[in-house]
């Protein structure tokens, strides 16, 4: 039960992640590998405000912030100097290993002894239990600190998620959307195109470090490498998402690539239950990814040569 909880906790705090990579990729086209770096840039400054007595709320806010303009950078180098999408996030992210490193001072943070966002939702549970450490559920003994946290992870999503909800029906969010579906049109209408690009990139990558600083508060620590393999992770979210729901609208959209994060996790939790080396979980993620992406293409060939069958 400890490793399911934990899959539903990671699994909801990486559908930050999903989501960043969801506007990123879906709705601009923009291949932003940014992602790897501000992942570990929102843990990275949350670590060290947190360790330095900073009120979590607060380190947790200058994390997003952190990605936020990691994202604005990346989004500037292409608008701006004209440089191609996937070479600016490349640079963006290679120059921030080492912007992380100064950030944190050393490769790895801990936040043993730290007052966390996790802790917060810890004491809150055993106020609620009458300080107790455990309880039990159909049978099975919960730790109150993981249920906690997964409660913690399940509301800031489902903020996170609402507010994203009313911001692309706003005429902001509205005109984001447009530009990554025609920017000629949006052009002609009068909108900055650039601007637009800009401000996409920003959300994506603050959220991309908003999972970062709660991933770290989480796990306990924050690293240098954390980040590594992260843009494969939110692609097969989406993708799996989309596969299960589709994307006829835009709650629909949000709701699926958060299902598709948790599933996803859920999957590498069994496959690392059933004896998979943790060496090789990198691997697996990359298999994963490979059959969700073909797997629509290939029901949608099923489901044609079954239609032609029936009509011959």
């Amino acid at each position: 039960m400890t490793l399911l909880i934990g899959a539903w906790t990671i699994g909801l705090i990486l559908s930050l992640l999903a989501i960043g990579v969801f506007i990123s990729f879906r709705i601009f086209s923009f291949p932003d590998i940014t992602t790897e770096g501000s992942l570990t840039t929102g843990a990275a400054i949350t670590a060290t405000l947190l360790v330095s007595a900073v009120d979590p709320v607060t380190a947790t806010f200058a994390g997003f912030c952190g990605g936020a303009l990691a994202g604005a950078l990346t989004g500037i180098l292409h608008t701006k100097f004209q440089i191609h999408g996937l070479l600016s996030g490349i640079l963006v992210m290679t120059a921030l290993y080492s912007i992380n490193l100064h950030i944190m001072g050393k490769s790895n943070v801990p936040l043993l002894s730290a007052t966390t966002l996790a802790t917060y939702a810890e004491g809150i549970g055993k106020g609620v239990l009458g300080g107790e450490t455990s309880f039990l559920l159909a049978g099975w003994e919960i730790s109150t600190r993981d249920a906690a946290a997964l409660l913690l992870s399940l509301v800031v999503i489902s903020v996170v998620g609402s507010l994203l909800y009313f911001f692309f029906r706003t005429n902001l969010g509205t005109a984001m959307r447009a530009t990554g579906d025609n920017d000629q049109m949006i052009r002609a209408l009068g909108v900055n195109v650039s601007n637009m690009i800009i401000m996409g990139l920003a959300l994506a990558n603050g959220l991309i470090a908003l999972a970062g600083a709660l991933l770290a508060q989480y796990q306990g620590f924050a690293d240098a490498q954390m980040g590594i393999g992260m843009v494969v992770w939110g692609l097969a979210s989406v993708i799996i998402g989309e596969a299960l729901i589709g994307t006829s609208s835009v709650g629909l959209t949000i709701i699926a690539t958060v299902m598709g994060s948790v599933l996803f996790r859920l999957l590498v939790a069994i496959a690392l239950r059933a004896g998979l080396n943790p060496n090789d979980l990198k691997l697996i993620t990359a298999v994963f990814v490979f059959f969700a992406l073909i797997l629509p293409n290939l029901l949608a060939t099923m489901k044609k040569r079954a239609g032609a069958v029936s009509h011959a």
